[in-house]
């Protein structure tokens, strides 16, 4: 199967996922620590964990087209923090500590880093 297709369908679904579960987390949850966003991060991780486990103990023959389906497209959707979570674990598992620790810290710094300064850039254009 075409795997643009495969990600984009999985994407969907995961984008409607996560919607989905930030409107029944709004809805039991209304202060404003972002619970939902944070309990998605959390889950994401687990199934990409749980997913990628599986995956190297049975190797099916259509593991490609279930990793960009579902660790791809699914958990990318709902997010991408499982993603993050997964190279990380990578790197740490290879014994790259140094390279995880300043991925995980650069991602997260800068990557505020950059939302902070667009909003700066976009507040100044108006």
């Amino acid at each position: 199967m075409n795997p643009y297709l495969l990600v984009a369908v999985g994407g969907a679904l995961g984008s409607m996922a996560r919607y989905g579960t930030g409107v029944l987390v709004g809805k039991a949850w209304t202060a404003s620590f972002p619970l939902a966003t944070m309990l998605i991060n959390i889950a994401g991780s687990l199934a990409m964990g749980l997913f990628i486990g599986w995956l190297a103990r049975t190797t099916p023959s259509w593991q490609a087209d279930a990793r960009l389906f579902v660790a791809v497209g699914i958990f990318g959707g709902f997010t991408t923090f499982s993603s993050f979570s997964l190279d990380t674990i990578s790197m740490l598992e290879r014994g790259e500590i140094g390279p995880a620790l300043l991925y995980v810290l650069a991602s997260v710094a800068i990557g505020i880093g950059a939302l902070y300064g667009g909003l700066v850039v976009m507040r100044g254009v108006a």
